[in-house]
């Protein structure tokens, strides 16, 4: 517990974060890093009519030796860790047009078959903790086949309640608002796991330390990043004290978000943000 402390305490005082030389891992990548070129525009691409469309931001560069199992669902993609029984990341693009749609949440959570390592429903039951979604229900209410495909075991991370239905909902609403105002955001979530290790004893599901999210805002006529890490416990407080920038993220996770973007947009992007900004009306 006194290492969480830590975590918020310098979170919530100056913005920073405070673990990332305790989870730093090694720089070596599992995939090419190489840029491709953005495409061009064509009529389904949400933002301006002349926005620059780039490919594969939902695709994530991670150390190598990091167990790894990629699948594409209807709306978001992730990367399962069959050793800790979480996902490494959750990635997807919300679109403004896709925010409240009429489909109904399920609550059926329901295991994989298909990925190594899946929790099923009663592996978390009696725990203590929350089945947490990393792309939430809430975002796919615009597909029936993206409302199903978002309660698989293999999108949940145990999470406490106080944080699940408290500043971990509260941002996923605002992410909804800011996807209608830019017309889209790609968002990318997942757990984070320091030097500790603490399971659900009875199934080995890995318990996170803390959960991050990264955003950006690409089609806009000056695109924009944001980040967010909140320690694994009840985060009181504003949502600005608990942001940073995608750089930081990465260097606790090892993690290379969005590498396909071009390489002076993706400094941009990633070494600064503004709440502010991104918090206007």
């Amino acid at each position: 517990m006194k290492h969480l402390v830590s975590i918020y305490n310098k979170i919530h005082h100056t913005g920073a974060i405070a673990f990332a030389a305790v989870m730093l891992m090694p720089a070596f990548y599992s995939c090419n890093t190489g840029k491709d070129e953005p495409k061009m525009p064509t009529p389904d691409i949400p933002g301006k009519p002349e926005a620059t469309h780039y490919e594969g931001l939902e695709n994530v560069v991670i150390p190598s030796g990091l167990a790894s199992q990629i699948k594409e669902y209807t709306g978001f993609t992730l990367s399962f860790n069959k050793e800790n029984r979480t996902p490494n990341y959750v990635a997807w693009e919300l679109l403004g047009t896709e925010v409240g749609g009429s489909v109904s949440r399920t609550d059926n959570f329901w295991p994989d078959n298909d990925i190594d390592g899946c929790t099923k429903h009663s592996d978390y039951t009696g725990s203590g903790y929350d089945r947490g979604h990393m792309c939430p229900a809430a975002d796919q209410k615009w597909s029936e086949q993206a409302m199903i495909d978002c309660f698989v075991m293999a999108n949940m991370c145990p999470q406490l309640h106080d944080l699940n239905a408290g500043a971990w909902e509260t941002l996923e609403s605002k992410e909804r608002l800011w996807a209608k105002r830019d017309s889209a955001v790609m968002i990318i979530a997942g757990p984070i796991y320091a030097d500790g290790e603490t399971y659900i004893e009875k199934s080995k599901v890995r318990v996170p330390d803390a959960f991050f999210k990264v955003l950006i805002a690409p089609y806009l006529d000056e695109p924009r990043g944001i980040a967010f890490v909140y320690p694994h416990a009840k985060c009181p407080g504003n949502m600005q004290d608990y942001a940073t920038t995608i750089d930081e993220v990465e260097k606790i996770t090892g993690f290379d978000f969005f590498s396909t973007l071009p390489d002076e947009l993706e400094h941009k992007l990633e070494s600064t943000y503004s709440f502010a900004e991104w918090n206007k009306q």
